[in-house]
């Protein structure tokens, strides 16, 4: 297992994922703040008209969700894909603690939500507090500087993209309503004619790209979402040996920074220009609320922590060296920072626009708890600096 976390952390991809990710975290709660500072001041009004002003038929804020986000979940992908070839994934030994631990921050949060919220309007909101903001987390941990050790951010790395893939299943088969067959077959037809490509030995990325815009279009009119297609177009796009020269890296490499420091702020921006209602208590005493927060705050801690320790238990997978049950713990906390993903299957999930916008206010106010819980119990159990000259 330290051997597996040595050659992951060499990676330089690993690295620069690592550092964009917890630059973008930053970056995004600056992006969160502004918006909501602006969303709440005398010029609110026209600071959410702006997201809602059209273009090409169809307001900016759509473009960036239904668009520019494809391009995140083809990052995400990407990642993926990566874990599984050469990363955390690539065991099967070394992959269960972190595959345990997402799958139990899935289901423990989604089992809260639904035991206060089960056959109410708002029972479609359960996949709001099963995922985790690979940004903020990373950003969050990054503060605690050399004191984390490599296998507690490769943990976290490897539990965030599954807890996304987890997420991408979620909204494609429990938030998909009406499927037009024929739009689907296209998108899966051109899915198939890229592949056949990446068979073919055929390195170039224009086709793939360009393939992916017309999957998009199909996929966008199928009925299902069509960030799905973001996810779809990297595992077809070819991998090779996933050096430097492979195309898979090369696009990797290239979104790295647009999608951090470009696509999530502007997501960001026009998602959290939320109006504060002046009777918060209201809001935060609907079923709903309850649910997200109790979910996110306490189900994803306790739902990452138990699936692990049954996992290590049962003997499937062990805990690293420089890792403890208290770590684990506080890595849980950081899972509950749902942002990003949760409020993308909030817009998913609910169509009352007051409800969409108490549950934003409630994710926000959710993962500003959790991630200062994790913040503050990781630097009170993670009190040795860790020396990185003795680890690369």
């Amino acid at each position: 297992m330290k051997k597996a976390i040595k050659r992951i952390y060499k990676s330089d991809l690993f690295k620069e994922f690592f550092e964009n990710e917890k630059s973008s975290g930053l970056v995004l709660i600056g992006c969160t703040l502004v918006s909501l500072i602006l969303a709440n001041s005398i010029f609110g009004e026209q600071y959410q008209h702006t997201w809602h002003s059209l273009f090409a038929g169809q307001s900016i804020e759509y473009w960036i969700n239904d668009g520019l986000m494809t391009i995140f979940f083809l990052l995400i992908g990407l990642e993926l894909e990566r874990e599984i070839y050469q990363g955390e994934l690539s065991n099967i030994k070394d992959a269960l603690l972190p595959i345990f631990a997402a799958l139990g921050g899935m289901l423990v949060p989604a089992g809260l939500y639904l035991l206060l919220n089960y056959g109410t309007v708002a029972h479609s909101g359960a996949g709001i507090p099963m995922a985790t903001d690979i940004a903020f987390a990373l950003g969050i941990l990054s503060l605690l500087g050399n004191r984390v050790p490599l296998s507690l951010k490769i943990f976290l790395t490897a539990l965030a993209v599954i807890d996304d893939l987890g997420a991408i299943m979620v909204i494609a088969v429990f938030y998909t309503k009406t499927i037009l067959w024929t739009n689907l077959a296209i998108a899966l037809a051109v899915m198939l004619f890229l592949f056949i490509l990446n068979r073919m030995k055929v390195k170039s990325l224009i086709p793939y790209l360009i393939g992916g815009v017309v999957m998009w279009y199909f996929m966008l009119h199928s009925g299902i979402h069509a960030t799905i297609t973001g996810v779809l177009l990297a595992f077809v796009i070819p991998f090779g040996n996933g050096d430097k020269n492979s195309t898979s890296y090369r696009l990797q490499h290239f979104l790295h920074k647009p999608v951090g420091f470009f696509i999530l702020p502007l997501f960001a921006l026009a998602n959290t220009a939320i109006v504060i209602s002046s009777d918060i208590g209201e809001t935060l005493a609907q079923h709903y609320s309850l649910g997200i927060a109790l979910g996110l705050i306490v189900g994803k801690p306790l739902g990452i922590l138990l699936f692990s320790f049954l996992a290590v238990s049962a003997g499937f997978c062990k805990l690293p060296g420089d890792m403890s049950w208290k770590t684990v713990a506080g890595v849980g906390f950081l899972g509950g920072i749902g942002f990003t993903m949760s409020i993308f299957i909030t817009l998913l999930a609910f169509d009352d626009q007051t409800i969409i916008n108490n549950a934003k206010f409630v994710i926000l106010l959710s993962s500003l708890i959790a991630g200062l819980c994790g913040f503050f119990f990781l630097k009170f159990n993670l009190t040795h600096k860790i020396d990185e000259s003795t680890s690369k």
